[in-house]
Order: structure tokens, then sequence, then C-alpha cells
């Protein structure tokens, strides 16, 4: 009797396990991926063809261009404006049986695929992308050849289109084989490339350029550089570098290249006159050069010009103190007529002067 009722027990839960499970396996979407200009069929759920059911996108009616085919929705080649959670639910009691994101897109096509090392002769990287835009998700699978075996591939952690791989030895006479394939849900395309070790030396262009004018000198400016801080080894693998310098007044550039110095005077600046100048690197035997380094810009040594003193400026306040007479050219005012009994008035004023005082 025990057995019994822990076997019913078991059936039981067992139902109860697959209900869940359908019931949730009706309320979480599952993705269905089509490509763009297609026909596509979704399907509810497993129900029988003759189900009746209705479908909302989003939330709402259908309102694409479409029709039913019992519970199958067709929709009428989808573009990106289909995308989007579409649901089903069974009638007439309008129980949610599926939901299904629909994303549409287009199958990758090949990548575009470049290598290059800035570390020699540590190792190098590979870079890849889409011409084209596939709309859905898509990854890629790079694999590195060399004399017959898999190199390590690792992915640039601050670049997504990007891998290392580092050279197994140096001046390697075999070539290297990369391939990179894309892939999506709609398909899949790849593209191979081989080169040989030397044609993907590239350094990275030099830093901190800086240039000064040299006093006195009005023709001259001192040019200084660094390295690229990711060249691992410049004392065995030097650097030779590319000078261009122009004045902003002209489009020609000048042009002079050095062994290994990372300085350089210009000694033909014209005086005056702005100047725009740039470096690039390149290893002393294999590679290409570097793209070129941040412009700088400098202007040759001007010479302070000294105080203007005038010699024309005149000092009115002495000439006024010093010249009081005016010139004879100048018109000059009258004197006021004095008449005799003026004149007699004046002449006796002290005597009356005197008369007065006595009698007082």
């Amino acid at each position: 009797m025990a057995n019994l009722v822990t076997s019913l027990c078991c059936v039981v839960l067992a139902a109860v396990v697959v209900a869940y499970a359908q019931r949730r396996s009706q309320l979480v979407a599952r993705n269905q991926y089509e490509r763009m200009g297609n026909d596509v069929t979704m399907q509810c759920g497993s129900l029988d063809n003759d189900a009746s059911v209705s479908w909302k996108v989003n939330g709402t009616d259908v309102k694409a261009q479409h029709h039913l085919e019992g519970p199958r929705l067709i929709l009428t080649e989808v573009d990106l404006g289909h995308n989007g959670l579409y649901s089903c639910f069974q009638n007439p009691h309008g129980e949610r049986r599926d939901t299904i994101y629909l994303h549409t897109g287009i199958p990758p096509r090949e990548p575009t695929v470049t290598c290059r090392s800035n570390t020699y002769p540590k190792g190098f990287y590979c870079s890849w992308h889409q011409l084209h835009q596939t709309f859905i998700p898509t990854t890629f699978e790079v694999d590195v050849q060399h004399n017959h075996r898999s190199l390590e591939v690792q992915q640039d952690p601050d670049h997504k289109n990007r891998c290392r791989v580092r050279f197994p030895e140096v001046f390697s006479s075999f070539p290297y084989k990369v391939n990179v394939t894309s892939v999506n849900a709609l398909g899949k395309a790849s593209t191979t490339i081989s080169f040989e070790e030397s044609s993907i030396v590239k350094p990275d262009p030099p830093e901190r350029v800086t240039a000064t004018p040299i006093r006195h000198n009005a023709r001259r400016l001192e040019v200084s550089w660094h390295s690229p801080a990711t060249w691992p080894d410049i004392d065995n693998f030097p650097l030779k570098y590319f000078l261009r310098y122009r004045p902003l007044i002209r489009e020609q550039w000048q042009h002079v290249e050095l062994s290994d110095s990372t300085s350089h005077t210009i000694t033909d600046a014209i005086a005056g006159k702005e100047y725009i100048i740039q470096v690039a690197a390149k290893d002393t035997e294999i590679g290409t050069w570097s793209d070129w380094s941040v412009a700088v810009h400098a202007t040759p040594w001007i010479e302070d010009p000294l105080p203007i003193t005038s010699t024309t400026e005149v000092d009115y306040t002495t000439e006024a103190k010093t010249s009081p007479i005016p010139s004879s050219n100048a018109p000059q005012k009258a004197e006021q007529p004095v008449g005799g009994a003026a004149r007699l008035l004046t002449h006796f004023s002290p005597l009356l002067l005197g008369m007065l005082l006595l009698f007082m």
C-alpha cells in the first residue's frame, strides 16, 4: 500500500513538473532570426493545425501585411519594421501559448582583415570589420597558422574586433596565414590573408615632439622627440626617423631623414613665420614608415624691439616761459586810449591824498 501511494505521488509530481515546464516555455520568449526581404512564418507553440489563435506584437494587434493559417502567422517581405515581441493566444479563452522575438537582418559578408606589428619583435595584432551592417548579432572566429601549426590568439581587451598574437620566432622565412570568419544566425563568411613577418612591421608614431626657438638666431628651430613607448627593444631594433616641416604660409613640405637621432636643428626657417612640424618612425631594416606624429607649431626667435624715442616732441611749457614776446605776425590786443583829465588826475593823486590826511 505504501509503495502504491509513493508511486502515485511520483506520477503527480512529474505531471506538475511537466506542466510547469510547458507553462514556463510559453512565458519565456524565444528568438527567431529571419532574412530581410523574405516571407516569415511563426508557429504558435505546438498547437494542432486546426487550432484557432490570435496574434499581437509588442502588446498590440498585428498591423503589418500578414495572414493566418491555423496556429501560424505569416508576414510578407519583412524588414526592420517587423522586429518585435510577438505573442499568440488560443481562442476562445485567450490563453497565451507562445512568445517569439523576431529579429530581421542579413547574413554576414567577407570581413576586411589587416595585420600589423607595432611591437616588433614581440608580436603582432590583426583587426577586422564588416563593410555592411548585418542588423543582428555577429561574432568572429579567428585562426592563425604558421609553419603548419596553429598559434594562440588573445582577444584584445580594449578593441572588440582585434586580437593579438606572439611571434613564435624572429626572422622566420615561413609566411603567416590568418583566417577570420564572420558568423551570425543567418550564415557565415570568411577571409584569409597571408603575409611575411617583415611586411607588417610598422611602429607607432614618435611621441612628445617639441620644437623650440634658438635665442638670437632667427632662422633656427630645435626639434626633439621620443621613440614610441610601444616599441619594446629600441637598443637591439633601432628606429630611424623622418622629419617634415613647413611654414603655414606654404603648402610644400621640407624633409629630413635621420638615422637613430631623436633631435634635429632646422637651419633654414623663414624668420618670423610660424612652422608646423611632424615626425615619422621606421625600423632601420624592415617594414614601413609609421603614421605622422601629432603636429606641433613653433616660430623662430624674434628679437624684442627697442623702445621708440621721438625727437619731434616740443615742450610747450618751456616755450611759453622763454618766449613771452608774441610773434610780430600775431595779432595784438589794442590799448585803450587815455584822456587828458585822466592823465592830470593820475599826476596829482599823491598831493590830494596828503591833503586829505592833514585835515583828518
